[in-house]
């Protein structure tokens, strides 16, 4: 048995070390409360970016770009250890951390920002990034689009757990790639809510025969800061639910066991036994006795997407003087 803790709280808004710094307060208090396994929301550092849902793309440019500035200085690039404080928490309380974030690939232009989630394990190395595959509507104007290098499961002293991000959850294939590589808690950091979004929850549970950990994204609009550009315009009414969270925690076979955590700040906690993964499995193995494969088959292609490689130059012969 392990227990999950799911953090729905909001973030400092833009702000990636006041965000990290309260994502280090909530691991040590989950940890105190008996979390192995500790969730954060969907781009959590430094927060989602509600604000694109009420941008107009033309008109609005301006505000856009200015917005899009400040995302962008705060969010997390993987290369210069940004997440330091939270690898080192995880290491301090032996837990395994999952987090959303915005990750900029400084690699090649350092123009893109990506929705990510991380992995960081119970000794504070990060065990994989995945990228969304697919940012939702607007969320194009924000995120560029993922790879499959991070749709991995891994290892973790709670389990073998695999993560998806908010809308991947509807995306069949991609499910039964974590399914095939034995995932017993699916973790899926999410801004989706309401019926639809747990009815999905509870439906992968039963899919996958394996737990389900949702994280949403809770926040009113007074969480937004005042500094926020143009935030009276955007955002009138401080006393509005951005988004109600709805986070939920659901057993193999599809029974809700903590959750939906509606308009509320707080932790989720639920006591995870894998024995519940076997038995879930028996009747209904999908990618197993349910699978057949002989007339079923998916490919998936794990190689880098890079813009751009470069072959070393070939060596130049050279001329023996003797023979000119």
């Amino acid at each position: 048995m392990s227990r999950v803790a799911v953090i729905q709280r909001p973030p400092v808004f833009l702000d990636r070390a006041a965000t990290l710094n309260s994502a280090v307060a909530a691991v040590a208090e989950a940890a105190q409360g008996g979390a192995r396994l500790i969730v954060f929301p969907e781009t959590f550092v430094p927060g989602y970016p509600a604000w694109m849902w009420r941008l107009r793309p033309g008109t609005d440019m301006g505000l856009t770009e200015k917005i899009h500035a400040l995302l962008r200085a705060n969010a997390v690039d993987l290369a210069t250890d940004d997440l330091a404080p939270l690898r080192q928490a995880a290491k301090a309380h032996e837990v395994t951390v999952i987090c959303g974030i915005h990750e900029r690939d400084a690699e090649f232009g350092g123009g893109t920002l990506y929705n990510t989630v991380v992995v960081i394990g119970a000794d504070g190395v990060l065990l994989n990034r995945h990228r969304k595959l697919m940012p939702t509507n607007p969320e194009r104007m924000v995120w560029g689009c993922g790879d499959a290098t991070g749709l991995k499961v891994v290892d973790t002293p709670c389990g073998r757990v695999g993560t998806l991000i908010c809308w991947e959850s509807y995306m069949p294939l991609v499910r039964y790639a974590l399914y095939a590589q034995g995932v017993e808690i699916y973790v899926t950091p999410t801004y989706d809510s309401g019926p639809g979004a747990l009815a999905t929850m509870q439906h992968i549970a039963r899919e996958g025969g394996c737990w389900v950990v949702s994280c949403g994204c809770a926040f009113r609009v007074r969480d937004i800061p005042a500094t926020f550009p143009r935030k009276n315009d955007l955002f009138p009414n401080p006393d509005e639910w951005e988004n109600p969270g709805d986070s939920v925690i659901v057993a193999p076979g599809g029974k809700i066991v903590a959750g939906p955590l509606h308009e509320a700040h707080d932790i989720l906690y639920a006591e995870i036994d894998l024995e519940r993964v076997g038995m879930a499995r028996r009747s209904l193995d999908v990618v197993g006795h349910y699978a057949r494969p002989d007339l079923f088959q998916l490919q998936v292609n794990r190689q880098p997407h890079r813009p751009i490689s470069f072959d070393a130059a070939p060596a130049r012969r050279r001329t023996d003087d003797a023979h000119a």
